[in-house]
């Protein structure tokens, strides 16, 4: 193992994986005919939807990835293209450059995948979804093997970021709601001597979580408890509640159920922590956040977020004292809120 210092700041890795969504989102919109029905006047997201024949919910993930780049912008809630978009891109434009993006658009496999979402609404059916093995609370060991790897690795920066968090200072036992591999309960135990954690999972993920414990020394304050967190009770007496990119993979009303069964299992006082990455309050962008959201429409059941929005999901659960901090790990942001 090296003994390298973990740099938290891993956007370098992330805007390079993120990427891979600039070329086929654009081109998508090319062939839909976003840019053109937008370039006369302003619209919502519904009435573009109507016109185009498109799903409603896909299309905004879309809009929000387009004006991150620039393509389109957003005013008191209409969508409207920018001037180089209706230079460059309006297809009875002098200058448009849509056989530029028709050239290769087929070799983008994303291409397809999105088209797909918004022609439909739901995930791509090429893409891999692990969304409903956790829903049924089982995953065959060797998928559980590789998403695990996947989630430890993507979380190594941004879970040692949340391990700095001084608020961690007065919890003495978290359940990490989701928690894959265990990364970020191992890096709060190691942070913080008198915490102990829980990772709660499906059977097979727990068994993968429990070597990735073992091998950092913390099985003495870091368990697992296999359950799934649909349709069980979640265990008692823990003062906190953590989860990391766990809302962004469900539906409005799943994460209502979510921030419901967590409000219902912490005691008064208790506090429910959600490490995301922030959408802006008008779903705008930034980018990193508007790409992450693409990556999720088209593999699971949600998208990321705005703290508006996930304030919506907490306030309705009966939470109070809500509120979002970036935690220096890269473009992640920490939402807590406190249990009356």
């Amino acid at each position: 193992m090296s003994t390298l210092p973990v740099n938290i700041d891993d956007r370098i890795v992330w805007d390079t994986w993120l990427s891979l969504f600039h070329f086929p989102v654009v081109s998508v919109a090319d062939e839909v005919g976003t840019f053109a029905a937008i370039s006369a006047r302003g619209k919502s997201t519904a009435e573009l939807a109507a016109e185009l024949g498109l799903d409603a919910r896909a299309l905004q993930v879309h809009l929000g990835m387009l004006a991150s780049l620039g393509f389109v912008e957003r005013r008191e809630g209409l969508w409207r293209a920018t001037a180089a978009t209706r230079t460059w891109l309006h297809p009875e434009a002098d200058g448009y450059a849509g056989p530029l993006l028709q050239r290769f658009k087929e070799r983008q496999p994303f291409h397809g995948q999105l088209l797909e979402t918004l022609r439909t609404g739901d995930r791509a059916g090429q893409y891999p979804s692990v969304a409903a093995e956790w829903e049924r609370g089982e995953m065959p060991p060797d998928l559980a093997r590789m998403i695990t790897a996947f989630m430890n690795a993507h979380s190594r920066a941004s879970s040692t970021a949340v391990a700095m968090q001084p608020l961690f200072g007065a919890v003495r036992s978290v359940l990490d709601v989701g928690g894959g591999s265990g990364i970020f309960a191992i890096e709060l135990a190691k942070a913080w001597p008198a915490l102990a954690a829980t990772v709660l999972e499906i059977n097979t993920i727990c068994v993968e979580a429990d070597g990735y414990i073992a091998a950092a020394g913390v099985a003495g304050r870091v368990k697992t408890q296999p359950l799934n967190m649909f349709t069980q009770a979640w265990p008692q007496g823990h003062d906190a509640h953590f989860f990391s990119n766990i809302f962004h993979d469900w539906s409005d009303e799943t994460c209502r159920l979510l921030a419901r069964k967590s409000f219902e299992a912490l005691p008064s006082g208790g506090r429910i922590l959600l490490h995301e990455i922030l959408m802006d309050d008008d779903d705008s962008g930034p980018l990193a956040a508007a790409a992450f959201s693409l990556l999720m429409l088209i593999g699971t059941k949600g998208r990321q977020y705005s703290l508006p929005e996930l304030r919506q999901f907490l306030e309705s659960a009966g939470f109070i004292d809500i509120e979002a901090a970036r935690t220096g790990g890269g473009y992640y942001s920490l939402v807590s809120a406190r249990r009356p």
